[in-house]
């Protein structure tokens, strides 16, 4: 055994790096304690050597767990999100000491992995195994590009995630959640200045955003830092409202009370308000340094990162011209498809015509108002709801969290996606939630309405991440590894599979299912034109509008986010592709005896996973029951 267990060692090295500094640098990716330096010891600068003397740990289990508990001591945001008030009042770090903490704890890590002997594990411990190795690997090699990666952009960043995070991750219970809250927003100071510091370091080394991003960012940023108490407008801002709707429900004395509410509004004037003045001027200065390219293939090394991004996406080798590839007769087939809808519904006429019908006609679209908003909210809950009724005869393993649906916050509509899902905790505190973005109701046709609520909920996310985080039989780091062609390509597959289990009744909902698979199809083509082959941003969306039923909003919006995250939106349709080839390889090895429940319980039982480990899945549980 080793004469310590590793966490307390993991603590210890940290610990000790920590007071060798004379500076306490504590600086977290979202919340930080700026008033008391050297606080927090989730970053530090120097060598993380868990241990000198190598033993066999207890138990590989133990080792798992250990790891995870520390992760979430150095990650606290992400405990936060996951249910867990460790560091509560902080966030994830980004600064430079912290990542380059991070690259030598992964490689001690993979040190100590090696000690385990693989075969005298259980087969679940070997998988366990198997996915941890795989996930220290990826970012290993993940971290040799990690500066090509945005610390910020247009979609998704610092300037969203901090009201996004207090609003929709932190809860107050009680005293000291609250606190913890005040914590986080004067943390966020020592988080910007992170932020900042890593964007000087793109700004050196060239590798900026597009000059089209940075409107859109500061536009983002001006947002959150508007509305009282940052000035003496009638409306709150919207931190400013999430605060006090939340100590409002607390079970707490008026003095109390009152307390929170004026120290939280002293640190929103006094520390929020000029961290983000800080952020803004740091966008609209390096906005000045901007490019005029639009794919990664503009960076240094750009290609070798690219292909580093879709293998992390993928979890394949397959290359950029290969996908483009895959894309284009997949758009071929779904136009095919497609035609044959047309003349379901007797539409005279070819395919562009039919699209510039989809999109105008207004049959197919919500008015663009509040009402409009309310009812699409409410037709997606009654699909959702319908599809609960059906999901027994489909799946043994069945989500147990609530599942709510929501409109995307005024505040980030606008840079925000089409749809996401936000996963509960294991705890239960908070419910699943499918957010829709209804700022703009042309970009939400009712023929799309099923196939969307079907991904983000149930069976597609909410029951993939609902079920995995309820399992106890598995390592916590398992249920939430990173594998985006095994997550997003099971919320495509449950689109097609709402039809084989009997939704889409009307031909213009299947069109619409057509339509989601299509323009997944399509990412294939304008993700790799515009990071390999150096399409334009208009090139791209001139593809979308033609080749697509979805209105030029909607589709510049696309491009948009594809621009800002390279590779990922080709795992959606690559992944969707190989579950469909494995139920297909199971039916037929196992003909009558083949049971579509025992298919899916295989396929989440385990967490996510990449896809070369869930085809030998698939094939293990095909040799299981052939006998």
């Amino acid at each position: 055994m080793l004469r310590e267990p590793i966490l307390k060692q993991q603590r210890n090295g940290l610990l000790a790096l920590a007071l060798a500094s004379a500076i306490g640098l504590t600086a977290c990716s979202g919340k930080d304690d700026s008033a008391t330096p050297g606080a927090s010891m989730t970053e530090t600068s120097g060598n993380v050597n868990p241990t000198t003397e190598q033993e066999s740990p207890a138990s590989f289990r133990e080792f798992l767990e250990e790891a995870y508990a520390a992760d979430m001591e150095r990650y606290p945001l992400t405990a936060t999100y996951r249910g867990i008030k460790t560091n509560n009042d902080k966030w994830n770090p980004v600064s430079e000491p912290f990542q380059q903490e991070t690259r030598e704890l992964n490689q001690a890590r993979l040190q100590q992995l090696g000690q385990f002997d693989r075969e005298r594990l259980s087969p679940s411990e070997q998988l366990s195994y198997d996915l941890y190795k795989l996930n220290l690997e990826r970012q290993l090699s993940s971290d040799e590009f990690r500066h090509h990666h945005y610390v910020i952009h247009q979609f998704r960043g610092p300037h969203t995630a901090v009201p996004s995070a207090l609003i929709n991750i932190h809860r107050i219970a009680d005293r000291q959640d609250a606190e913890d809250y005040i914590g986080r927003l004067r943390n966020v100071a020592r988080y910007f200045d992170q932020v900042i510091s890593q964007m000087a370091i793109r700004t050196e080394k060239g590798l900026l955003l597009a000059d089209w991003q940075y409107p859109k960012m500061l536009e983002s940023a001006q947002n959150v830092i508007a509305g009282a108490p940052y000035d003496d407008s009638d409306t709150d801002s919207t931190l400013w409202e999430d605060f006090k709707a939340k100590v409002a429900a607390l079970d707490i004395d008026d003095q109390m009370r009152q307390a929170l509410l004026d120290e939280a509004e002293t640190v929103l004037v006094n520390v929020v308000k000029p961290a983000y003045q800080r952020l803004i001027a740091a966008i609209a200065q390096q906005a000045q340094a901007a490019s005029e390219d639009d794919g990664v293939w503009k960076f240094p090394e750009g290609d070798a990162f690219y292909a580093q991004r879709l293998r992390w996406f993928t979890t394949t080798d397959l290359s950029a011209d290969e996908i483009h590839s895959i894309g284009l007769s997949e758009v071929e087939r779904i136009h095919d498809e497609m035609r044959s809808i047309m003349q379901k519904v007797g539409f005279e006429g070819d395919l562009p015509a039919f699209f510039d019908f989809m999109r105008e006609d207004e049959q197919f679209y919500y008015p663009n108002t509040d009402a409009g908003r309310e009812a699409y909210l409410t037709e997606a809950r009654a699909a959702i709801d319908a599809m609960r009724e059906r999901l027994p005869d489909y799946f043994g393993l069945l989500p147990e969290a609530e599942l709510v649906v929501k409109r995307v916050e005024a505040f980030r509509e606008r840079s925000a996606g089409k749809a996401f899902y936000q996963a509960p905790p294991k705890d239960g505190s908070r419910p699943g939630i499918y957010y829709a973005n209804l700022y703009d109701m042309a970009d939400m046709p009712k023929y799309q309405l099923e196939a969307l609520a079907f991904h983000e909920g149930v069976p597609g996310h909410h029951m993939q991440r609902a079920i995995t985080v309820m399992l106890d039989d598995i390592p916590e780091f398992q249920k939430y590894a990173s594998f985006t062609a095994f997550t997003e390509g099971w919320g495509l597959y449950t689109e097609e599979l709402a039809k084989d289990m009997g939704f889409y009744e009307d031909p213009y909902s299947d069109f619409g299912r057509l339509a989601m698979e299509l323009w997944r199809a399509c990412r294939l083509v304008v993700d790799t034109g515009i990071h390999s082959k150096r399409w334009t941003r208009e090139e791209a969306i001139d593809y979308l509008v033609e080749n697509t039923p979805n209105s030029l909003g909607d589709s510049t919006r696309a491009i948009e986010r594809y621009i800002a995250m390279p590779g990922q939106a080709t795992a959606y349709l690559i992944g969707k592709l190989k579950i469909m080839e494995m139920r297909e390889k199971a039916r037929v090895a196992l003909g009558e005896d083949f049971d579509i429940r025992d298919f899916h319980d295989e396929v989440l039982k385990d967490g996510p996973v990449p896809l070369s480990i869930l085809e030998k899945k698939v094939d293990a549980m095909i040799e299981r029951q052939a006998g």
